[in-house]
């Protein structure tokens, strides 16, 4: 039972995925969009979108509606694409890696750190791996739906680096040296920052900025 209900998983996750495909690539097939639907009746038999497809004759159905299904379909039932679907949200991340790694030397951290996918959950994450070695996934992990956009992704990735360091060392990191208060990533006025508490709050640095700043 176990094997079979593991392999109809597995099913309804490819639909979704070739689903996601055709609406990326503007090639959607209605007959997957409504065997998705069905797919997943017994699991959302409350999903509004799920039951209009399944209720409706695609026939009379647009291509143009459909495709807005579809997305809903995909977004009452939580689909997250992996990274493999959308690659273009690994290049972001990366991107955004070479910025916050600027400001781990003012933690004593030197070498180029590397985006590493993690395989071992679902759907796959991404964490850091630092030149020692060591990886940096404390608490979660950064999942493609938070890479939409540079600054989404810069401020996970500064968040995500700062507790796991701070929980693996217990060193808080970094610390404003006016209130000698650890501060945290923030996104703030459309950009990722460092944000102190101390006086009713401002900005610390830019991420990425922490060295020049620091500095001066």
């Amino acid at each position: 039972m176990g094997d079979a209900m593991g392999e109809y998983g597995a099913d309804v996750e490819q639909l979704k995925r070739g689903v996601h495909l055709g609406l990326r690539e503007g090639d959607l097939d209605p007959r997957q969009v409504v065997v998705l639907a069905c797919a997943l009746l017994d699991w959302f038999p409350r999903a509004d979108a799920v039951l209009e497809v399944v209720e409706r004759n695609p026939a009379e159905v647009s291509p143009a509606e459909m495709a807005v299904l579809a997305r809903r379909v995909l977004e009452e039932v939580g689909f997250e694409p992996g990274f493999d679907l959308v690659p273009e949200r690994l290049e972001t991340l990366r991107a955004a890696l070479r910025i916050v790694a600027r400001d781990l030397p003012t933690r004593g951290i030197e070498g180029e750190p590397e985006i590493e996918l993690l395989e071992d959950g679902f759907p796959v994450g991404a964490g850091v791996r630092l030149a020692d070695g060591e990886l940096l996934d404390w608490g979660g992990r950064i999942l493609p739906s938070g890479c939409e956009d540079p600054v989404a992704a810069l401020t996970g990735l500064a968040v995500l680096m700062q507790e796991s360091l701070l929980e693996r060392t217990w060193q808080v990191w970094p610390v404003c040296p006016r209130h000698d208060l650890g501060v945290h990533g923030s996104q703030r006025a459309g950009a990722a920052v460092w944000w102190c508490a101390g006086d009713g709050g401002h900005v610390l640095a830019p991420v990425g900025e922490l060295s020049r700043v620091l500095r001066s």
